[in-house]
């Protein structure tokens, strides 16, 4: 069993830009909870959440690509 390195490295890549936004994310809804008097309220919670789901997405990519390198190897 070998393992396909560049398939690894791209689902390593994933993790990688989705471990910022893991910590973005949840800071961003924080502070829109913060001033919700301000006229920006909706946009940047909106921003926030899509940060979060843009995290689960990549973490669920990464993995999965990580497996598929593993068990898909050449």
């Amino acid at each position: 069993m070998s393992t396909n390195k560049e398939i690894l490295s791209k689902g390593i890549k994933y993790l990688l830009f989705a471990l910022p936004l893991m910590f973005i994310g949840p800071s961003v809804i924080f502070s829109s909870f913060k001033n919700q008097e301000h006229p920006f309220y909706i946009p940047i919670l909106g921003l926030g959440i899509i940060m979060c789901l843009l995290a689960i997405f990549l973490i669920f990519k990464g993995i999965q690509t990580i497996m598929k390198s593993l068990f898909d190897g050449n």
